[in-house]
This record gives C-alpha cells, structure tokens and sequence, in this order.
C-alpha cells in the first residue's frame, strides 16, 4: 500500500510534465489576412474597365451585359463594397476585352478576304507583266484578251515601260513589259486619244507627239 501511496506523486509529476511538454509545441503560424480593397482600387478597377468598354464601343463591338455590371459595380461603389465594385468592375473589363478580340480578328479576316477577292480580281484581269516574243508589237499587245482587250490602249504599255523604251514601235523579243492595271478612265481615255491622233511615225526615232504624251 505504500508504494502505491508513493508511486501516486511521482506519476502525478510525470503527467504534469507530459501537460507541459505538449503546450510548449510550436503552433501553426496563424494565416495572414487578405489586405482590404480600398477606394483606390475600386477607382482604379472602374476606370480601366470603363476605357475597355469605350474602346469595344467604338468598334462597335460592345455587349450590352457591360454595361449592366459597370452600373452595379458603381452602385457598390457608392454603397461603399469596394472590394464588390472591383470584382464587377473587372467581369465588366474581361468582356469587354474580349469583344474588343473578336472585333480586331473580324477585322483581320475580312481584310485578308479583300486582299484575296483583289488578288483574284487581278489573276482574271491578267498579268502585271508581259514578256515580248517575236512579231510583237505595242498595238497587238494591247488587243490581247489578257492584256487591255484594245489595241488602242498601247500608249498606256508605253507610259508604264518609257525606261526601257525609247521608239514607241521599236520594241524586242524578250523585253519584260509591265502592264499598267490601275489606270484611271482619264488615263485610257488620253491614251486612246493619243493613238488615234499620234500621226506619221519613222522606225527608230522618238516622235515628238509620243514625247508629249508622255509629259501628260
């Protein structure tokens, strides 16, 4: 019995010391609090989502649902839930930067379509070059189906190539001739005119209605 007596301090003293082993283990360092949304930031959120939402406007590409998230996140605003104006600010920006997405790459598809359709335009119109063979002429080169489809518009052959050709009716086998395809009606319209009314011409000599023609 008195041991038992005895034993009673001594494990009373061990669980004491257990107690007191167990509260001086470390903690787990407590979370750290997420900073509040201030006013700052609030404006901040609104005006990069309201210059989004111009931009998306002007390429008229706007959705309508911005505009209701932009009024509810000045309304939160005013009301002071900033950190509600910011979240709704943000949603508002986010759409209205993918709006602005979607328009730029309509944009880019519909320029790339144009410069194929011009490109096609162009293919069936005729080349912009024209490689001389031999019993070519300016005349006859205009007359081609590929080429203007009348002959009367050779002057506009010889505008286009005056560095390389000196005579009007002197041209050579192998020449690479361009070929005017952006000449206005003014510009055919002269260059008709010029060949129905250009005269006698002499093989080898730069005719002085042909010089004129070219100062026009």
């Amino acid at each position: 019995m008195k041991l038992n007596i005895l034993a009673t301090p001594i494990l009373l003293a061990a669980m004491m010391m257990g107690f007191v082993g167990c509260a001086s283990t470390p903690e787990e360092p407590a979370a750290e609090a997420t900073p509040a949304v201030t006013q700052a930031d609030a404006d901040k959120a609104i005006a990069a989502a309201k210059a989004s939402i111009a931009e998306a406007k002007k390429l008229n590409s706007e959705w309508t649902v911005t505009d209701d998230l932009m009024k509810q996140a000045e309304e939160a605003y005013g009301a002071g839930d900033y950190a509600k104006a910011v979240d709704l600010a943000n949603q508002a920006k986010a759409m209205a930067d993918a709006a602005i997405a979607q328009a730029k790459s309509e944009q880019a598809r519909n320029a790339t379509a144009s410069e194929d359709s011009s490109a096609a335009r162009k293919s069936a119109a005729g080349a912009d070059q024209y490689q001389v063979v031999r019993g070519d002429n300016l005349w006859n080169i205009a007359g081609k189906s590929q080429i203007y489809s009348d002959s009367y518009q050779w002057p506009l052959i010889y505008k286009a190539n005056r560095d390389q050709i000196k005579d009007a009716d002197l041209i050579t086998s192998g020449q690479v001739l361009n070929i005017d395809r952006n000449a206005s009606s003014a510009d055919v319209a002269a260059a008709v005119k010029h060949a129905k009314t250009r005269g006698a011409w002499t093989l080898g000599v730069t005719e002085e209605s042909d010089t004129a023609y070219l100062g026009q």
